[in-house]
């Protein structure tokens, strides 16, 4: 109990990373690594939709990404259809965000739906590129 009591942040973060792992599988999100991803999208043409906001996308996002804020994305549906079928990663800053979208796109009928795991954090990570030119 001591040990929590002096090191109570290394403790918080231990849960909190906990948490976000317990949600990320309960929703169902298949988790890509940024490799994975990056075979998905070169050989199966994956497309990649960046849930960040606005200012968080303009910083930097990934080549192609599509950019549909995690807020809007149910309102903007429509604009996915005809991907329903075909290979979708959806990524955010670090992964939580995009759990969720991953969850909502399922429920809508999306077939290959993967989050990346880490989000944007862990594609810069590995050394991945990124642009800030918009779509």
């Amino acid at each position: 109990m001591e040990f929590i009591q002096q090191n109570w942040h290394w403790a918080a973060l231990a849960a909190v990373s906990g948490t976000m792992l317990i949600i990320t599988s309960v929703r169902g999100a298949r988790g890509v690594s940024p490799a994975q991803a990056t075979a998905l999208i070169n050989r199966n043409d994956a497309i990649v939709i960046d849930v960040r906001e606005t200012a968080e996308f303009a910083a930097g996002h990934l080549l192609n990404a599509r950019h549909i804020p995690a807020g809007e994305l149910s309102n903007r549906l429509g604009e996915l259809e005809k991907f329903k079928d075909k290979p979708v990663i959806l990524n955010c800053q670090s992964g939580g965000r995009s759990a969720s979208a991953c969850a909502l796109l399922r429920k809508a009928g999306f077939t290959q739906v993967h989050n990346l795991n880490g989000g944007i954090i862990a594609w810069e990570q590995a050394g991945m590129p990124i642009t800030k030119k918009r779509k």
